[in-house]
């Protein structure tokens, strides 16, 4: 599922769809790719609405030998649930459906034996959080019609609950956005209405009594959908990246928790902390990034000083200019007389 706009990030969200912003340098749709394909998948839709004609140009490249990829453009938003029902003629057997908008480290092998072992019509994967009152929340249970236990981290699916109080918690693990599915599943969805899953299809089966079943992963899980949560990720990726089930991007980590990559120039003098030089990317002499990230052919000038900031590819950062928590977009330039408030 790739249609989401992501207005949160713009400027980055300007000129691409929220899968396709970078992290490390790759689209985040490549890495719930990664896990798919990592787990046995060998035939990939992606479902498209905002900008799709970006995301097709990408998703050609995935074809080879083994896998095929190609996308469905929605023309108007159908929901999470009715963008995968416009698909019904092609679902004849178990389907795995996944947001490309955000990274997980999803075993995928390991859910789907989950799935088949346990009888669900319904499997979701799960993320263990501290505070779940931002989120939907899932209560879990050791059989198909047993009390909620919050202390599971795998059962049966009994319960939802969206952006709970502390009172009304039940446990903290939440929908980390990717299901398996029975095709009678997806044939509840209403052909040609605007349907979302975790609104509407998994409430409706928790009432006609279907199996659903649940699973917390382990690794990383971001939704990417604010500049500070894309910064965020990038920094958690880099600690785990000897631990994750998709491959990193070419290039180096230093001793401060930076990522550069094998084609990123940088000048003499250059101090990196926890920031991302991404492809084709350069940084002059003298400059200073903190918790910074450089997309693909960004460039800062000398005696620059970064901190908190993202730079869209292509985008520039002269000479002297210092900065603290901006986002430039695609091919923006921010001059050394430039005033801005973050």
């Amino acid at each position: 599922m790739a249609g989401g706009q992501g207005s949160r990030l713009r400027p980055i969200t300007d000129a691409r769809p929220k899968p396709m912003v970078e992290v490390l340098g790759r689209p985040v749709i490549d890495f719930v790719k990664d896990s798919m394909i990592q787990g046995g998948v060998d035939s990939l839709i992606v479902t498209t609405g905002y900008r799709g004609e970006m995301l097709a140009a990408h998703v050609e490249g995935w074809n080879t030998e083994s896998t095929s990829g190609r996308i469905n453009q929605e023309h108007t938003p159908m929901g999470t649930a009715g963008s995968v029902r416009l698909l019904m003629d092609e679902i004849s057997d178990t389907v795995i459906i996944g947001s490309g908008d955000s990274v997980a480290s999803f075993d995928v092998a390991s859910l789907l034996k989950a799935h088949k072992d346990s009888g669900a019509k319904a499997t979701m994967a799960l993320w263990e959080v501290d505070d779940p009152s931002p989120f939907g929340i899932v209560g879990l249970s050791g059989s198909i019609e047993g009390v909620v236990d919050g202390e599971l981290r795998e059962g049966y699916i009994r319960k939802f609950k969206e952006k709970p109080t502390p009172e009304e918690a039940f446990s903290n693990v939440i929908n980390a956005g990717l299901y398996i599915l029975e095709p009678e599943v997806m044939a509840l969805v209403p052909e040609g209405e605007k349907y979302d899953f975790s609104k509407n299809l998994f409430p409706r089966l928790l009432e006609m009594g279907w199996p659903m079943y649940a699973k917390a992963i382990d690794g990383v899980w971001f939704d990417v959908g604010s500049p500070n949560e894309l910064i965020r990720a990038q920094h958690v990726l880099i600690e785990q990246r000897k631990n994750l089930p998709f491959p990193m991007p070419d290039g180096s980590v230093d001793g401060n928790g930076s990522f550069v990559s094998n084609t990123a120039h940088l000048g003499e003098h250059v101090e990196l902390h926890k920031s991302v030089v991404a492809t084709d990317c350069s940084v002059g002499n003298d400059s200073s990034l903190r918790e910074t990230v450089l997309m693909q052919g960004a460039s800062v000038g000398s005696n620059v000083s970064l901190s908190g900031c993202i730079l869209s590819p292509g985008s520039i950062v002269e000479d002297n200019v210092s900065a603290t928590n901006l986002v430039l977009g695609d091919d923006e330039r921010l001059k050394n007389d430039d005033i801005r408030i973050s």
